[in-house]
């Protein structure tokens, strides 16, 4: 079997993973962009929590229109999906809240270590929220 048959293989076997994957990526740099981007046109008129809440709504968005068009190619109501995304998006930020206190303050881990843990955890429950959540067309119905 020649190198490229095999990485097809694996493309189609895993195509909605490695959708989200690359997906993922992007929307790590949309999101931070968008609030170093805010942050250098508001700061001098909004606190920068205020200008974080607003790169995270638009953040949020652009993850779900990507979630939604490239990555999970759902056709299910957009409004309901939309507000969906949000309940797997303040699990993953509860999760990842509770995780670095008991990582840094009873393991004694460093903040940073423990953050890069904390990613790992989060994209494998924020890949099943909005697979089998958000973008699951039974319970879209």
């Amino acid at each position: 079997m020649s190198l490229k048959i095999s990485i097809l293989k694996i493309y189609h076997d895993h195509a909605e993973v490695i959708r989200y994957l690359i997906a993922g990526g992007y929307n790590t740099v949309f999101g931070f962009l968008a609030f170093a981007g805010l942050y250098l046109l508001l700061e001098p008129q909004l606190h920068y929590l205020v200008i974080a809440a607003i790169a995270q709504i638009l953040a949020i968005t652009n993850a779900f229109l990507v979630y939604r068009y490239f990555v999970f190619k759902s056709e299910g109501n957009l409004i309901h999906e939309y507000l969906k995304i949000y309940v797997v998006y303040g699990v993953t930020f509860v999760l990842s809240i509770v995780m670095l206190a008991l990582l840094v303050e009873l393991l004694g881990m460093h903040p940073i270590v423990a953050q890069f843990f904390i990613i790992v955890v989060t994209v494998i429950v924020s890949y099943f929220g909005n697979s089998r959540f958000t973008f699951n067309s039974k319970s879209n119905d």
